[in-house]
This record gives structure tokens, sequence and C-alpha cells, in this order.
């Protein structure tokens, strides 16, 4: 990039003015015993690992947390354990999302009472629900409690995406004040964050530094696993205006992006990830999930080296 498009992006940029949920958030795995029980120590020695390492925020029980296959009571045991470790030091956003309004609203009602600082609330996905059906569904869980919420856009998974004027309307609820974004449409993006207050977290590690220079505040990572440190550097020279160190930290981070979230399901390689750097004792998965091959293990071992992180 020439010289004068650096120069011009440090006299306009700045520190975002709210960021609700912290700025570099890691979409937390769940970590399991060999006998696929809940590792409740491990569950609470990775937070700690993750916050020590630079994240100021952790997502619990999302798609990476394995969250359909924990149960409530599960559910509820990480965020209490998670909160126990960090809560005093970093945002902790209890996942709530499924495909049922009430089951939803119940969830929402039992992360506040366990004491979470905010929610990610999904898509609906399977069903397809049309927009106007969207907007009275996170409305109405947006409604159940009065934590801070968190859109979840993620299309691929969910089957529909939330368009930009439904966004604009959600974002006149006083709780919904954020959206992790993994559309992977940049331009929808930057529309919504021109027209409301929502805080944008990008939710896609390959698009990271894209929309933190489109205006996102911070991001929701899973290969932050294994570069918080990397990821927080990145946020910090975006804010100040260096796109030329953001940019070589993105550069730097491929092989890991590649790494975790390109040679199979992302969930699968994180958990991996954490393994090789001895924070897990190991990468056991619920099925319908299967943990990583050798083969798979040795390419990431690989890619980290690649990336200057193992």
């Amino acid at each position: 990039m020439p010289d004068e498009l650096f120069t011009l992006a440090a006299a306009t940029s700045g520190a975002p003015a709210s960021a609700p949920f912290g700025r570099v958030l890691t979409a937390m795995v769940t970590p399991f015993l060999d006998d696929g029980g809940l590792d409740v120590e491990g569950t609470a020695a990775l937070a700690e690992k993750l916050v020590d390492d630079g994240c100021d925020g952790l997502v619990l029980s999302g798609t990476t947390g394995e969250s359909p296959t924990t149960s409530d009571a599960e559910k509820d045991l990480i965020l209490r354990t998670v909160l126990d470790a960090v809560g005093s030091r970093a945002k902790v956003i209890a996942g709530v999302g499924t495909n049922d309004t009430r089951h939803t609203s119940e969830l929402a009602q039992a992360a506040q009472k366990a004491g979470a600082h905010g929610l990610l609330v999904v898509t609906p996905y399977y069903s397809k629900p049309p927009q106007e059906a969207l907007y009275q569904h996170f409305t109405a869980v947006a409604s159940a409690s009065d934590l801070p919420v968190m859109l979840y856009d993620i299309p691929a998974r969910s089957g529909v995406a939330i368009e930009t004027e439904t966004l604009v309307r959600l974002a006149g609820h006083e709780r919904i004040v954020a959206v992790k974004d993994a559309k992977g449409d940049v331009f929808a993006s930057s529309e919504v964050m021109a027209r409301t207050g929502l805080a944008y977290y990008s939710g896609d590690d390959a698009l990271n530094l894209a929309l933190l220079a489109h205006g996102a505040v911070g991001v929701v990572s899973v290969v932050s696993h294994v570069a918080a440190r990397e990821y927080a550097q990145m946020v910090r020279a975006v804010d100040s205006g260096d796109l030329r160190r953001a940019l070589g930290l993105h550069r730097r981070l491929i092989p890991a992006v590649r790494g975790i979230m390109t040679r199979t399901q992302g969930a699968i390689m994180a958990k991996a990830a954490v393994q090789l750097l001895g924070v897990v004792q190991n990468r056991t998965v619920r099925s319908p999930l299967i943990p990583a091959t050798d083969e798979q293990v040795a390419l990431l071992r690989s890619d980290l080296a690649e990336a200057g992180l193992a």
C-alpha cells in the first residue's frame, strides 16, 4: 500500500467509541476428559491462560465450545467456572442461542442468574426464519434478561443472514449492542456500522484485519487460542493508524488461520492447537465431531511454527 494511504489511515484512525465486550475475545473451546466428560479444571486453566495472553473477553458455549452437545446444566457449570476463574479480569459472554425462542430466553435468564456479563445469540439455525421472525426472535430474547446482547450473524451455519434492514431495526433495542459478524460481506457490515451504533466484532479470523479497518471494535476469534497477543497487537495497530504493522501481523498469522480454520472443522483444530501448546491434556471432542488425526496435528504443528506460534 502506498505510504500516503498509511498516512491517511493514521490521520483518521482512533480507538472505537464503544467496545462493550472488550477488544480481543476468544470463542473458547470446551475441554473434555478422556471419557468425554466436562473437564472443569481444564476449563478454568484454559480461561486463565487466554486472559493472561491478552484476551479481555471470552465467549463460552458457542459453536467452537461444542454447544450442540453440552447440556444446559453443563453450560451453566462452564459459565460459573470461567466467571470464578477470570470474571474479575475479563468479560465473560454466555452463548445462549438455539433455534427455539423459548429455550433461548430460558438460557438467557439462567446466564444472568449465574453472573454472565453478556449474551451471544446466534441466528436460529436450520428452520430459516423470515426476517420479521428473526426480528421478533432477537427482540424477545433481548427482552428476557437485563444483559447486553451480541447478535451472531453466520449464514453459512444458520442458513439465513440477518439482513441489513433487520440489523438496523434491531439496533433500536436498548440491550442489543453488538454483532459478531461472520457473514463474509464486508460492504454489508460497513453499511450497518455506518447507520447504527452497533459494535461490530469480526467473527471470521480470515477477515479480522478487513473488518477492523472498516470500523469493527474487536474480534471474537478462534485462532486467538494461540495468537491472543498478536491479535491484541493488531487491534492496537489499527487504533493508532499503523496499518503497515497490522498488515504484517495479518500476514504472519495466515498459516495459523489456515491450519485451524481450513483443514477441518474449527473446534476440532482449535482443541488440537491448545493441546499442542500444553494447555489442555487431550483433544477430545463429542460426537458427531471427531478428534483431529495425527496427520492433521502434524500439519497444524507446522502451520503454527510457520506463524511463529510454536
